[in-house]
């Protein structure tokens, strides 16, 4: 079966031939194809898999290319590795020309030297001339470059966990060296005083006198485990596997799946199981209670001191001389406070600072203080000082240019501006005008002028004219307009209103004309609310912007 690249691009008749040639090998009456090795290609086999890609093709058939190659390498070569240490031959006897100046050796030089630099080198003492060393080519394949165990020594780990241990026993010797020179302690005294009392007795040699096995019992009797309990000396863990069998379990208290949890695997419930039940009078309210509760934390900072102070190497032990634990907390507290205390005058005597950390008094940070004061019922001081109040850094009650307010007292709802309340002037530094200021300022008001406008065209007096324009003005600014409320409208002012909308409408666009007439004769310009509804009722729709909007895109 011929390659691709062997093929090349063949004739009509080409191809035919070989497409029979490929059915007869396959049916059997052709032999088959044989590759470079002589042996015979399996005419079955797929396409894709007997043609070899272009960078491997040979020009003939051939399946070497789905072949692994064969190994190049030897099969040691990944435990191949350099040999430590390995030096040639003995050592010369006499300096040579381009050797290590340090050491003597041919194979690197001075500045490549291992050896301990000497103060004079083997060049000038010949002496003490090293061996030369195997300069060694491992070559090593992919495996072998990534392996990070490559060229370990196993016996090495045995040398450093015999060192291990080896400093390990020395130092559990010393510790109890140090426990045997500590042990003479009152109560030891007291035991050789009542020895000196007694009868002695012969003793055999080759036993141990009894009072030598209590001491010795004494000695190792904190390594032995408490009831109901496992107790490591060394780590100071406790692991607590039992409990008295009578007692009710935690679990077993509050059956309700939402109360404490309980942990099975430490048997521990933290929480109380009955939560509306006081600590004092439940059986059980929790280990928090018990743990943070009454003298058991101080108990807890005693025993953490004792098992410190023992690692430490001191002969403190909790159980069996409490009043010297007790005794040696305290000292050491004690010496605890002085030592923060110097830290704290050295720091502030280097770096200075000290006037960072003195604080006032608390009363005078609360506010407390002792002076009676004694008030009426009005609020007026009867007895002692009132207290003074607490003033800011700006001025205050400081009144400038005549006025008897400050800026910000007064607010124009009109405007939105803020102002003085004595004059009701919004300009800030302005002079003071007092009333006058008010009355010039009300007078402003888009009210007043609008009332005022209104007493232009009429003759009446000035009376009658006020209570005439304060109707229309009151009607224009009533709440009435913006839709609040009913608004009653009277027919035969919207008669005439309707019949003046006609008129005016009549004019055309000639309405300033119109306007003019209308107002010599009425006297005023206000919108009253029949002239506003005359004007929608009598508005054409084709008036509305909106009225011939026709919407050309189809969007639904």
């Amino acid at each position: 079966m011929a390659s691709a690249s062997a093929i090349g691009k063949l004739s009509r008749e080409e191809f035919r031939r070989q497409k029979d040639l490929e059915a007869a090998r396959k049916a059997g009456t052709a032999p088959a194809a044989l590759d470079e090795e002589g042996k015979p290609i399996n005419p079955h086999i797929p396409q894709y898999i007997s043609q070899a890609p272009w960078y491997l093709d040979t020009g003939a058939p051939s399946l070497s290319h789905q072949r692994r190659p064969a190994a190049t390498k030897p099969p040691n070569e990944i435990d191949s590795w350099y040999d430590r240490g390995a030096r040639a031959g003995p050592a010369a006897k006499k300096y040579r020309k381009g050797a290590c100046e340090n050491c003597g050796a041919m194979t690197h030089k001075k500045q490549d030297c291992l050896e301990r630099p000497r103060k004079k080198g083997a060049k000038y003492t010949n002496k003490d001339i090293q061996a030369d060393e195997i300069i060694q080519e491992v070559h090593t394949g992919y495996d072998a470059k990534r392996d990070r165990w490559n060229g370990y020594d196993p016996a090495e780990h045995k040398r450093i966990y015999d060192e291990f241990e080896a400093l390990e026993v020395a130092r559990t010797k010393n510790r109890e060296e140090e426990i045997d020179k500590q042990t003479a302690t009152d109560l030891a005294a007291a035991r050789k005083v009542a020895k000196a009392g007694k009868e002695k007795k012969d003793v055999d040699p080759d036993f141990g006198s009894s009072d030598e096995e209590d001491a010795d019992e004494d000695k190792y009797a904190d390594a032995a485990d408490a009831v109901g309990q496992k107790l490591d000396t060394k780590t100071r863990i406790t692991v607590r596997n039992l409990r008295i069998r009578e007692d009710t379990a935690k679990y077993l208290i509050n059956l309700d799946p939402e109360s404490a949890y309980y942990d099975p695997k430490t048997r521990s419930m933290r929480d109380a199981p009955l939560k509306n039940l006081p600590p004092e009078e439940a059986k059980f309210a929790g280990e928090n209670f018990f743990r943070y509760s009454g003298e058991a934390p101080q108990v807890q900072q005693l025993q953490l001191f004792a098992w410190q102070a023992a690692q430490r190497g001191n002969d403190i032990h909790l159980n069996a001389a409490p009043t010297q634990g007790q005794l040696l907390h305290e000292e050491y507290e004690e010496k605890k406070e002085k030592m923060r205390d110097i830290n704290k005058v050295s720091v502030l005597a280097k770096y200075g600072g000290e006037q960072y950390l003195e604080r006032a008094p608390r009363e005078v940070l609360d506010g407390q203080f002792e002076n009676y004061v004694e008030y009426s019922r009005t609020g007026q001081v009867i007895k002692g000082r009132e207290r003074a109040k607490a003033r800011s850094k700006y001025p205050e009650d400081v009144y400038i240019n005549n006025h008897t307010a400050v800026w910000g007292s007064w607010y124009d709802l009109a405007s939105g501006s803020w102002g003085y309340a004595c004059c009701h002037s919004s300009t800030h530094i302005s002079y003071c005008a007092g009333e006058a200021g008010k009355q010039a300022t009300q007078a402003s008001t888009a009210q007043a002028l609008l009332a005022s406008s209104s007493g232009l065209g009429s003759s009446s007096a000035p009376g009658e004219q006020t209570e005439t324009s304060k109707a229309p003005t009151e009607q224009n600014y009533s709440k009435k307009r913006v839709g609040e409320g009913d608004i009653a409208i009277d027919k035969e002012r919207l008669a005439h209103a309707l019949a003046e909308e006609k008129k005016r409408k009549a004019w055309g666009g000639d309405e300033d004309r119109y306007n003019k007439r209308k107002r010599g004769e009425i006297g005023t310009h206000d919108v009253t609310e029949e002239e506003l509804e005359a004007y929608r009722m009598t508005r054409l729709k084709a008036d509305d912007p909106m009225a011939n909007y026709v919407d050309n895109e189809h969007t639904y």
